[in-house]
């Protein structure tokens, strides 16, 4: 393994610690897809434990952070140069529909940076991580976004509406943290979408950053409506022709 900072090492702890719930509650939901009370108050449920355990976890470590989180909101604390960004489930849609696709992501803003970002799947137990100057990994292995330079050989991600049909080879998985995730491990080739919360991509950006991708200037400090087009850097000014009115 490279070696990672301690602040790395304790968002690691802190995902593994909360998706033992995730696995678990992940196993219920097919019992509640025929009961009365349906899955989507048990899944707002998981949402709120989850993200209860890394918040804890987080501040047993930096107890000064400031916090943005997708259920509790923005807390600021007296270090507020330094920010936890979280999504307890990213995919909650999948979760609910007991898709195995979604994900814990955990990143760290620091002076308007991100710094170090975790995605990780706790069903498939796949973990993507990165630093700043210190390269994007998958379980323990370096890895770098893909090489290819055909457009018409690459599939990309996207989500939310598209509003007229992309000559573009695409999927819609459902996990904004997963689809970056998978542009820096180079299984897709690029991802774009409209309309993000910083929470669904703060570690995706140090992730495709960190392994050699291409991504637009994203204000951190805007928390909503955020654009996102991030793709190997041998695809990217082909990408963005094709998605010029987009």
């Amino acid at each position: 393994m490279n070696s990672i900072s301690a602040n790395l090492n304790v968002m690691i702890k802190a995902c593994e610690k909360a998706s033992k719930i995730l696995i678990r509650d992940f196993g219920e939901i097919e019992k509640l897809q025929v009961s009365k009370k349906g899955p989507s108050d048990f899944v707002t449920n998981s949402d709120i434990k989850t993200e209860k355990i890394i918040i804890e976890e987080l501040k047993k470590a930096k107890p000064h952070y400031s916090i943005i989180s997708e259920e509790n909101g923005i807390e600021v604390n007296k270090d507020k140069k330094n920010t936890w960004i979280i999504d307890p489930i990213d995919g909650t849609v999948n979760f609910l529909h007991g898709i195995p696709h979604f994900a814990i992501s955990i990143a760290l803003k620091s002076n308007e940076e991100i710094i170090s970002g975790i995605v990780f799947d706790p069903i498939k137990n796949e973990m993507f991580y990165a630093e700043k100057n210190n390269g994007a990994y998958f379980n323990n292995q370096r890895v770098r976004v893909s090489k290819k330079n055909d457009i018409n050989n690459c599939l990309f991600a996207t989500g939310g509406r598209i509003e007229k049909e992309l000559d573009l080879p695409y999927r819609k998985s459902g996990c904004a943290a997963l689809d970056m995730a998978y542009v820096a491990s180079g299984r897709y080739d690029g991802y774009f979408q409209n309309d993000l919360n910083i929470w669904d991509i703060a570690a995706g950006i140090v992730l495709v950053k960190e392994a050699g991708g291409n991504i637009n200037d994203i204000n951190l400090s805007t928390y909503k409506n955020i654009k996102i087009i991030a793709s190997s850097t041998n695809i990217n000014v082909k990408l963005i022709e094709k998605l010029s009115n987009f």
